[in-house]
């Protein structure tokens, strides 16, 4: 069987298992875009009655509220019930755009509720894109079959009638060998062998079977294991080839009758190391290394009342500026009105008092912008530039992904000059990197002050900035064009200080042969990560800046 074949048999299984036992398995996240294949998977999932959800959803909508309506025609308070309080499988479309608000409150609801489930649709375009891991990691599995459907799909019903999970026992160490395999492929989630075991039953449930058996323990390892790998077991270099140690037959005869055998660790290890697909295993880190989380490239996050992402309206008074959100002031005073009615019985319409008054709120996610502030003196201009202008390119060339902006300064000489104002275009950095000359003293002051007020100048523009400062930390020229170096450096400090007190981010990379202590200062000053990168090439430099600014 291929591997594409492999699995979509394994999606085939995953929903029979949905079907029986949904509810103990907390769903499923199916990562397929829009086609005729996840149409006839989603229609072999029918019977499960979805209530289909969208990233937007109001609280409103998931937990209940207040009937406007009925509750102004009867003068009485009337409440919906939310999703949550029906129990119906959700149905979670675009699940990648899901916010961590909306993922916190679906799983707080999973947790509270064992007979609840959802089924996420991952549309994402590239791994980037995905349904954020709290809400993942309760899903006990993650449907991603590869290749064309094979003709004929479909789930084959079970050959007996199932059982039900519930009835299914397994031997006394099988979660504890589902817990090791899950140790050994770095999955610190207590929640993925307890799913696993659940699994196990449910597949025993399928075939009529009172006890989980090797095999099921095996298929459970390899749906539930797989997308949850973070790092790859190391393989065993020698064997231990020495015979165990003989038994009675007496004992042995009563372990056999007491206890049902479990598969050898090594071999669910392997079986789950095969299904692990082929793009993650790029992302893995073998056994013993450290691993980092990385962050998105997506700058701050600003509230205010005109654009952006809708936020819950809050109590205030009218301004002029502010924009009133009518429905919930409407929904505020709509439970009084039959006290008010009683003091104003002459008064028509809707009784509004300034306490009901709801105003609207947004939450809008600026942009980033990366100021790349290059030093570009005659100390530092021979090999420097070219790793600096190769590094920016390939910064430039991930920001339509990451939502990154890129500006470019060069202080050399006496001053400071701003080459490249905030730009995405890759035509334009590459021309003016193109003809970025060198030489000269280095007016690191002068790169600090140039670098601030663009800072300043992109924030009034609604972008986030962040300072990056490659130089080797010979600064030799102050403020005023004077050849001073305890004046050069005494300014140099002047402005880390202010840049540090404007709140502006920044990271301070030496390129200098070896470490300098005063750019090590000098970053201590700024509060910003500081990176020695001698002899570093463009490609290892824009890693380096990428690590340091997502981690």
């Amino acid at each position: 069987m291929s591997r594409d074949t492999d699995s979509w048999h394994r999606a085939a299984l995953a929903v029979r298992l949905l079907l029986l036992d949904g509810a103990a398995l907390g769903g499923a996240t199916v990562r397929m875009r829009a086609s005729a294949a996840r149409d006839t998977l989603l229609t072999a999932l029918a019977p499960l009655p979805t209530r289909r959800i969208h990233p937007t959803i109001g609280d409103e909508q998931l937990f209940g509220g207040l009937d406007l309506t009925a509750t102004l025609r009867s003068s009485q308070v009337i409440v919906n019930k939310g999703l949550f309080f029906t129990g119906d499988p959700l149905l979670l479309a675009m699940a990648e755009r899901c916010d961590g608000a909306l993922a916190a409150k679906l799983a707080a609801h999973l947790d509270q509720n064992n007979d609840h489930l959802l089924i996420a649709l991952d549309e994402g375009a590239d791994e980037s894109e995905t349904i954020p891991p709290a809400l993942d990691d309760r899903l006990a599995f993650h449907i991603d079959p590869q290749g064309r459907m094979p003709a004929g799909w479909t789930p084959v019903p079970a050959g007996t009638v199932p059982l039900n999970p519930c009835l299914v026992e397994a031997a006394p160490d099988t979660l504890e060998t589902l817990t090791m395999i899950a140790a050994r492929f770095g999955i610190d989630s207590l929640r993925a062998p307890t799913l696993a075991l659940r699994t196990a039953r449910a597949l025993a449930a399928l075939e009529g079977r009172e006890c989980v058996s090797d095999d099921d323990i095996r298929q459970a390892a390899e749906l539930v294991y797989p997308h949850r790998a973070t790092l790859v077991p190391a393989e065993e270099e020698t064997q231990d080839d020495t015979p165990p140690p003989e038994e009675s037959q007496e004992s042995s005869a009563d372990e056999g009758r007491d206890q049902q055998a479990l598969p050898d660790g090594d071999l669910l290890i392997e079986a789950v190391r095969a299904l692990l697909p082929q793009g993650l295993l790029d992302g893995l880190v073998p056994a013993g290394t450290e691993r980092r989380a990385g962050g998105s490239g997506a700058g701050q996050k600003r509230k205010g009342n005109r654009k952006g992402r809708p936020l819950p309206s809050r109590p205030g008074r009218l301004d002029g500026r502010s924009r009133i959100d009518l429905v919930a002031t409407l929904r505020a005073a709509a439970p009084w009105q039959p006290l008010r009615r009683q003091s104003q019985p002459d008064a028509l319409g809707l009784l509004i008092r300034p306490d009901d008054i709801r105003l609207k709120r947004y939450q809008e996610q600026s942009d980033r912008l990366l100021i790349f502030t290059v030093d570009a003196s005659g100390s530092a201009a021979l090999s420097r530039l070219n790793e600096a202008k190769g590094a920016v390119e390939i910064l430039l060339a991930e920001a339509y992904a990451q939502r990154d902006h890129v500006s470019l300064i060069s202080f050399r000489g006496n001053a400071a000059e701003v080459l490249l104002p905030p730009t995405r275009s890759l035509v334009q950095t590459k021309r003016r990197l193109a003809a970025l000359p060198g030489g000269g003293g280095t007016p690191l002051a002068s790169g600090l002050q140039q670098a601030s007020l663009l800072a300043q100048q992109s924030r009034d523009r609604g972008l986030t900035p962040t300072v990056v400062l490659l130089t080797d930390g010979r600064a030799n020229i102050a403020l005023d064009g004077s050849a001073d170096r305890v004046a050069a450096a005494a300014d140099a400090e002047r402005l880390a200080d202010q840049l540090r007190a404007q709140g502006i981010a920044a990271l301070v990379i030496d390129m200098s042969t070896r470490p300098q202590e005063a750019l090590r200062a000098l970053a201590g000053r700024l509060n910003a990560p500081y990176l020695a990168l001698p002899r570093a090439d463009a490609q290892r430099l824009s890693t380096a800046v990428s690590a340091a600014l997502d981690g």
